[in-house]
């Protein structure tokens, strides 16, 4: 049985293998930056703080990218597709911080939850196709890839550092706090 905390996020099990405890933590994390971003009008996801350009809206849809690109195009070799595959990166390297401004609350929350949804079935297959050693399909330039396990640990860690990011921005709309 699963604990819900107060903000309805799924608590990672204390128990279980590898493959409970590295997922639960990835929805955990993905669960606290829809929590920090959720209730909130457009004005407020394009809000910044301080110096930085950041928006809770660009955490969204740059999250939504990072998604796609490590568990579509890198781990299973897929061709970007809408809206990744019409960017010039070299010339817009921060699109998708950029343009979340242009979009609303329920574009943003929807690109998000759709490519996590698939990135939890695209990590299904590759769980049944080798586990957390099966590699990815796109390689580095040297010629090394990594594995789905490090592709795991990578996205929780860059949910985290993330969600460090949004606890702040949060905190400066409405005073909203918590872990």
């Amino acid at each position: 049985m699963s604990d819900v905390d107060e903000q309805g996020r799924t608590e990672p099990p204390l128990g279980g293998g590898e493959e409970d405890q590295l997922l639960g933590f990835l929805d955990y994390q993905r669960q606290t930056l829809e929590w920090k971003c959720s209730r909130l009008q457009a004005d407020a996801l394009r809000a910044t703080t301080a110096a930085s350009a950041m928006t809770l809206g660009g955490l969204l849809k740059h999250m939504a990218f990072v998604e796609n690109h490590w568990f579509a195009r890198s781990l299973h070799g897929l061709p970007a597709e809408p809206p990744w595959d019409a960017v010039d990166w070299s010339r817009d390297p921060d699109w998708d911080w950029r343009t979340a401004a242009d979009e609303t609350p329920e574009q943003l929350f929807a690109l998000w939850k759709n490519t996590v949804d698939t990135s939890r079935r695209l990590t299904a297959e590759a769980l049944a196709d080798g586990g957390f050693d099966r590699l990815a399909d796109s390689s580095w330039p040297d010629g090394s890839a990594p594995n789905l396990r490090w592709i795991t640990l990578h996205m929780i860690e860059e949910y985290a550092r993330h969600n460090g990011h949004a606890d702040l921005l949060r905190e400066s709309i409405d005073g909203e706090t918590g872990e």
